[in-house]
């Protein structure tokens, strides 16, 4: 560390970047980070063992890419505005990129704890040498999987198009989703081994704890996957979604998943082109689609496969270090009924009660509440969690009503026009489906 830097900030208050390794013979990689003087941490993902002829080159700068946005999950115990990195320099467009990651990317986190943008970190330029651009041959597809319905969807519609693929989950366990066995391509699967210690002892310190912009870290892992594989494509299922606040604090908008946007594809995708390699390219070919339009292909092209196998439940299936061989659905967190609201319209009432134990979620007591905030009623806040935007869930309640064989809701849902088969902006690489 340099002492220009030791006279300017006062490290009481910093968050370091320690450092990151890779270990292409174990396959280990290690992010360390620090707060000056004080606690530190060690997250590890273990990869298989690397090939020999993956580009070392190309591999670091998707490392420091992992190692800049891992440090969300450790910075939020104790926020600052300072933040260094100890032995790397980033440039004008980095900062600029990092401060949406650590601003946007923790807005839910912000509003949960009573924060402002002013007690979240601002990254500053420390260089303005431009990254000259490497060239990397790569060439195949590695698409992220998890069980759910988005991601499950892709693979079939690759299946269908007849384009290869190589499927990736990345897992806190041992364990994955026995379905991913059945996507006729071998599972490549990675661990993740958040420092629950470290998190553990934080919190015991007074530490703050809250919701990162989870789907950036993972893109940015799977890009290292990637890269050790020869891949030059990652797809990503991320539909028309996020877009919506929550609330405001001040004039930034709180998402519970700021890294699921348009805006963040985008952002993602040109700092890969310009700071990893041009000739790799990561993006959702579900993106220019509405929710209830990828409930609608997955009912079509591939509820009959896999509607008995998958989940889009976080609360039964997601937790940190939880067997979820087997996914199943709680049926009473918003995740349910934010898909039993887009499934609806498109299944007979008893085949999607079937995979909620018979239940028909409308007219659960106490997913009530729940259901008024999805659709926008009474003021309740619509749930922190991956859902539909309030017009396309409305506009599906009545077309399930229309449908038959779903009782009502306790309450008046107000009538929304949607255009659900309505296309929204996309990379025009990704797209699979017009």
């Amino acid at each position: 560390m340099n002492e220009e830097i030791e006279e300017t900030h006062n490290f009481s208050k910093d968050f370091i970047f320690e450092s990151y390794s890779f270990d292409g013979k174990s396959g280990k990689a290690s992010f360390r980070y620090s707060f000056a003087g004080g606690q530190s941490f060690e997250e590890v993902i273990q990869y298989e063992p690397a090939q020999e002829d993956y580009d070392i080159a190309v591999l670091d700068r998707a490392l420091f890419l992992a190692f800049s946005i891992i440090g969300t999950s450790y910075l939020k115990t104790f926020p600052t505005r300072t933040a260094i990195f100890k032995y790397h320099q980033i440039d004008a467009q980095q900062a600029d990129f990092l401060n949406k990651v650590y601003g946007e990317g923790l807005s839910q986190f912000a509003y949960e704890n009573d924060l402002t943008r002013d007690d979240l970190p601002v990254f500053t330029a420390t260089t303005d040498e431009e990254p000259d651009p490497i060239h990397y041959d790569g060439d195949g597809m590695l698409v992220l999987q998890s069980g759910g319905k988005d991601s499950l969807l892709v693979a079939s519609l690759l299946q269908s198009a007849e384009r290869k693929f190589t499927p990736w989950y990345l897992s806190s366990s041992e364990h994955h989703p026995a379905v991913l066995d059945e996507l006729g391509a071998p599972l490549q699967t990675t661990l993740r081994y958040i420092d629950t210690a470290g998190l553990a002892q934080a919190a015991t310190d007074g530490g703050k704890n809250g919701h990162v912009p989870v789907t950036y870290i993972v893109q940015s892992l799977a890009l290292i996957q990637a890269i050790l594989l020869g891949k030059n494509k990652v797809l990503v299922s991320i539909a028309h979604e996020g877009e919506e606040p929550h609330a405001m604090i001040g004039d930034m908008p709180v998402t519970h998943q700021w890294s699921k946007t348009w805006e963040a594809e985008q952002l993602f995708a040109h700092y890969v082109d310009t700071y990893v390699s041009p000739n790799l390219r990561i993006g959702s070919p579900l993106r220019d689609m509405s929710e209830l339009r990828v409930a609608e292909l997955f009912v079509r092209n591939a509820w009959a496969k896999y509607g008995h196998s998958f989940s889009s439940c976080n609360r039964a299936n997601y937790m940190q270090g939880a067997d979820n061989s087997h996914l199943q659905w709680c049926g009473d967190c918003p995740k349910c009924a934010n898909s039993f609201i887009l499934f609806a319209p498109f299944l007979a009432a008893e085949d999607l009660k079937e995979i909620f134990a018979g239940q028909d979620l409308f007219a659960k007591p106490s997913l009530q509440e729940t259901l008024k905030g999805l659709l926008g009623v009474d003021d309740v806040m619509k749930p922190f969690e991956c859902v539909g935007e309030i017009d396309e869930l409305r506009f599906a309640y009545h077309l399930a009503q229309e449908k038959g064989g779903y009782q009502p809701v306790s309450f008046a849902v107000p009538v929304a026009t949607f255009d659900y088969k309505a296309s929204y902006p996309a990379q025009d690489w990704a797209r699979l489906v017009s």
